[in-house]
């Protein structure tokens, strides 16, 4: 077991209060350590036998803990019994919104999903036809899943979420489904639907599962269709006041031949990181995908599509050795630009390169990003290929809703 001793309620806290820190408490080390007996959860929350004995009857009564099985490590008897969350207690639905496509992802309490599902939204298809493929898929998902009514929702798509009120900040640069479907998912299922930019999202999933794990303070840097940045100080996700932090596209940068403006991040830093521009650069070095059949090796169904055309370019310059170098050695180049400007800022010590283009430059492209960065800025800056990639949005929409539902269920009246 690696979870530090915790230490219980303090002698001020009323009896109610002393309760509810030491059942969450309690609830929070059977998440982290999985099941524990009665002993071990004694030992490591420094509280007396018979407050955990009285901890672990709330618990059960409750329905959040049950005994799951008996440690190999003591004697048959009440203090062997291993103690473990009921996962089931509550299913959750992560969603991740794209242009051309939903995807739908049911989990459990604890964040194993247990059934998923992904449709297609055509650039013909009506508001209205988008927004019923997208329930059905969630219905479909539920009930692959074995689940009832979800407890909570949380849903991840590009554009402005206003922190304030949980609602899209802007819909101009968004598909009109989006904001519709955010709507009905709310109209239709009286539970706590939460609504948070990808990027935001992406960097939840990189803290908790992939390549910022080690990091409390960090800037996600995505590179997909377009860019974007997320950025977690001490901990905690920091959104700005209208929602627009990390909008790393309208940055002005050098390199581009106009501005960006308030209607558009053309000339910003989406100009030369972007998919589109990547794509350019790689025709200038001759870099093509396997089975590229359009410029620079797009394909040209690829604006029909979610996959970034550039990750095919990025993944085919990598695996090109000395042939792809040149390639990499430029975009990593431009990429940098956007990276010292927020290290210049923020000071971050850490920063990951999500999105599917971050994922296909593996370390191939972070370690070319490092070695430019540390030409053009005095600051001690680990810069890191994202481990997650393209699934990032989702994995963060669904521990999004498992830390909003247990935050209320591991909170059971004393």
């Amino acid at each position: 077991m690696h979870a530090p001793r915790a230490a219980a309620a303090g002698r001020t806290a009323s009896p109610a209060t002393a309760r509810l820190i030491n059942d969450r408490l309690a609830l929070q080390l059977l998440q982290s350590e999985g099941p524990l007996t009665a002993g071990q959860l004694k030992t490591l929350t420094g509280l007396s036998r018979p407050t955990v004995a009285d901890l672990v009857e709330r618990l059960q009564e409750a329905g959040l803990i049950a005994v799951v099985g008996e440690s190999g490590a003591q004697r048959r008897g009440p203090n062997a019994r291993l103690y473990g969350i009921v996962a089931d207690r509550a299913h959750l639905v992560g969603l991740d919104l794209r242009t051309h496509s939903v995807t739908v992802a049911v989990a459990d309490l604890l964040g194993k999903v247990r059934a998923e599902q992904t449709v297609p939204i055509g650039p013909d298809d009506t508001p209205d036809t988008a927004v019923a493929a997208s329930l059905a898929a969630v219905d479909k998902a539920l009930a692959a899943a074995g689940a009832g009514p979800p407890h909570t929702l949380a849903v991840g798509a590009p554009g402005l979420v206003d922190p304030a009120t949980g609602r899209f900040g802007s819909i101009d640069w968004i598909p009109s489904w989006h904001a519709a479907l955010v709507g009905e998912l709310r109209d239709r299922t009286a539970v706590p639907v939460l609504l948070e930019n990808e990027t935001n999202l992406a960097a939840i999933a990189e803290q908790r599962d992939g390549a910022a794990r080690d990091h409390d303070t960090f800037v996600l840097l995505w590179l997909g269709h377009g860019t974007g940045a997320a950025v977690v100080l001490d901990g905690k996700l920091r959104r700005g006041a209208s929602g627009g932090t990390g909008e790393i596209g309208f940055l002005p940068v050098p390199g581009t031949d106009a501005l960006p403006s308030a209607s558009g991040c053309d000339g910003g830093f989406h100009s030369l990181a972007g998919s589109a521009a990547i794509c350019a650069l790689a025709a200038e070095h001759g870099i093509r995908s396997p089975g590229g059949t359009g410029p620079g090796g797009q394909a040209d169904a690829a604006s029909e599509t979610d996959a970034p055309p550039a990750e095919a370019l990025v993944r085919a310059a990598v695996a090109a050795g000395d042939a792809g170098a040149a390639f990499l050695d430029v975009l990593a180049a431009r990429v940098c630009l956007g990276v010292a400007a927020v290290c210049a800022v923020l000071d971050p010590g850490c920063v990951v390169l999500g999105g599917e283009i971050g994922l296909a430059g593996g370390d191939a492209l972070a370690d070319r990003v490092a070695g430019h960065l540390a030409r053009l800025s005095p600051l001690r800056t680990d810069v890191r290929a994202g481990a997650v990639g393209g699934r990032a949005v989702l994995r963060g929409a669904v521990l999004a809703a498992m830390d909003a539902a247990q935050s209320e269920l591991f909170a059971p009246a004393g």
